[in-house]
């Protein structure tokens, strides 16, 4: 290994052993293992005479490092490749380290001057220019290094790379230790400034300094969030800062003070933003930025060339956040076995007495199998015991059990309509799976004629949808070839009042490494609770980030044979579920699963 390693500790304790071994096999160590996220790489440079398997494997080495601006990685380039190479185009994330084969030059007299190797490996994912995630299902990767001979500065030739792909290549648990998740923020497209609703867009950033900009963490963030959303996101939301707003030249560190204030310098073009403008770019800073730094940012003042332009508070940030997709209700909602809906009045513990609600839902003549209440509890949505017939429903006020707003022409029960689903704007959604007609539905405000919504490039059937607070997302569990698979779609909508059209615009394939997908829900702005196995795995409960990546806090303790799962935007509130033995279950932040009801099924928070 050409590495130094620096240990998060300065001592390591060895449990069992009172000396170092001194017998026993030499086992290579792979550079990619899992490992503390504390410990730190530092790159060496290569040594004089190095061959070219050495030098190969230097720079690959090399580039898990933190080397600022990849100095010491490109001496393994020559001189011209050095210059051009180019490590922030992105990255390539394998499932192990990459493997290098070679050489493959043909000929005792060319291998003397050149000689190539091929990268290979399993792709997982690639991290794009944009910082953006994006899995894949598991690819053959394969790149080619070539390498020559160069004149060094004493005149001695050495063995260079010429020949190299722009970006990083890294196994999974170096990009897991270089890299985080972070969620910047911008605001729903099409609403007015009273009907903001703020939308995360996940992103990558280092861990520690970026090697390129030589910023830390939260410059890095807030540099990503005023360069726009992601191409992905860019459709359907907007940003409040003015085009070509920078942080202001040589800024590389940003922390609060004292007082908990996060001062951002910026450049000349955002003083072109008026004062309501700049208190909504002002919020786009704090709540990017409030799950990040070690001290709980309190305000955030934004300054221009001339001096400080707004500030705004983290109290007064609440009023562009009317989304509910962190907090909100914490009243949960389920069918009985009855088949009345009824509800747990709020209770941060998941555990208040539950109580038939109001209206014909809660005691009226007809059975129901699922239910949907919308974000403002006003009203619900309910799906028939035989999953024909769609209702809706105040939750409010007495009164007869109207017509279904949505019936299903399908044969079979399971080949009818899903549960259905609220987004923050008070739209209700739903499935209908006829095998003949399949469909996915919108009704506006929950009532009306229901529309049809497009998903160009959709590839199966949808089995089950769950909305996003902020309107813009779906979930989407598709059936195809006798597998279920996880969905997320980027929801357009054009035109508006009763000329709107809505569709679902591409699709991306989230958690790919599960081969089935029993169950989903939102969980906050940028993350979801999926339940799914893996192929020839068991049944597994794992959170997963809007971008299909997997969140820091990966799987979670198992529960069995979970038919529906739930859960709040507040993370302090329980995650719910339903299953096949033990009724319906909640888990406690840092608790184990527990029975709430042994009886009822369909258990929701509003959405």
């Amino acid at each position: 290994m050409r590495l130094s390693v620096l240990l998060g500790c300065g001592v390591v304790l060895l449990a069992g052993c009172g000396a170092m071994p001194v017998t026993g096999d030499v086992k290579a160590v792979d550079a990619s293992q899992a490992g503390d996220a504390q410990v730190q790489v530092y790159a060496v440079p290569p040594r004089e005479g190095a061959g070219p398997i050495e030098v190969v494997d230097g720079f690959l080495e090399s580039m898990t490092s933190d080397d600022p601006d990849f100095r010491t990685t490109r001496k393994y380039l020559t001189a011209e490749t050095a210059r051009t190479w180019q490590p922030g185009e992105g990255t390539t994330v394998l499932a192990q380290a990459p493997n290098r084969n070679g050489p493959t030059i043909q000929g005792t007299e060319r291998r003397t001057t050149e000689t190539t190797y091929t990268l290979t490996g399993e792709q997982v994912a690639a991290v794009d220019a944009q910082s953006s995630y994006r899995p894949l299902a598991p690819s053959e990767y394969s790149q080619m290094l070539h390498l020559v001979r160069e004149r060094a500065a004493d005149g001695k030739q050495e063995w260079r790379i010429d020949i190299v792909p722009d970006g990083l290549v890294l196994g999974q648990s170096d990009f897991k230790r270089l890299y985080r998740s972070v969620n910047k923020y911008y605001f729903a497209a099409g609403r007015t400034d009273d009907e903001s609703a703020l939308v995360a867009d996940p992103v990558y950033v280092r861990n520690r300094t970026d090697p390129v900009t030589r910023m830390d963490t939260a410059s890095q963030t807030v540099r990503t969030l005023l360069e726009g959303p992601s191409n992905w996101l860019r459709p359907v939301v907007d940003s409040r800062f003015p085009a070509g707003t920078a942080l202001k030249a040589g800024v590389t560190s940003l922390a609060p003070d004292d007082q908990n204030v996060l001062k951002v310098p910026l450049n000349k073009k955002a003083e072109k933003a008026g004062q309501g403008a700049c208190r909504m770019m002002a919020a786009q800073v704090l709540y990017t930025l409030r799950d990040l730094t070690s001290a709980r940012v309190g305000q955030v003042e934004l300054q221009g060339e001339q001096g400080p332009l707004c500030s705004l508070g983290a109290d007064e940030a609440e009023e562009f956040a009317s989304d509910d997709g962190a907090g909100g209700p914490d009243s949960q909602y389920f069918v009985d076995d009855e088949g009345h809906v009824q509800r747990i009045p709020g209770s941060s513990k998941g555990s208040g007495d539950p109580e038939p609600v109001t209206g014909p839902l809660g005691s009226g003549p007809v059975a129901m199998s699922a239910v949907g209440v919308a974000r403002d509890e006003q009203q619900a949505a309910t799906v028939s015991a035989n999953q024909q017939h769609l209702y809706v429903s105040s939750l409010t006020e007495e009164g007869e059990l109207s017509a279904p707003v949505v019936s299903s022409s399908a044969k079979q029960d399971a080949d009818r309509l899903s549960a259905p689903s609220w987004d923050g704007g008070g739209d209700l959604w739903v499935a209908d799976r006829d095998p003949s007609d399949p469909r996915l539905l919108r009704l506006v405000d929950g009532a009306g004629e229901p529309q049809e919504v497009s998903v160009p490039g959709l590839s199966g059937r949808i089995e089950a949808l769950r909305m996003s607070a902020d309107g813009v997302r779906i979930a989407l569990r598709v059936s195809r070839d006798g597998h279920t698979t996880l969905h997320i779609g980027r929801v357009e909508r054009h035109g508006s009042g009763e000329d709107e059209t809505v569709s679902v615009e591409d699709l991306r394939r989230a958690a790919p490494q599960l081969a089935d997908v029993t169950a989903v829900s939102w969980s906050g702005r940028s993350r979801l609770v999926v339940v799914g196995k893996e192929e020839g795995g068991v049944q597994q409960v794992r959170y997963v980030q809007a971008d299909g990546s997997t969140a820091s806090s990966g799987v979670l303790p198992g529960v069995n044979q979970v038919t529906a799962v739930a859960a709040a935007g507040d993370e302090q509130l329980p995650l719910m579920a339903d299953t096949e033995s033990d009724g319906i279950v909640k888990l406690s932040p840092g608790d184990n699963w527990q029975t709430v009801l042994k009886e009822g099924s369909s258990l929701v928070y509003p959405g």
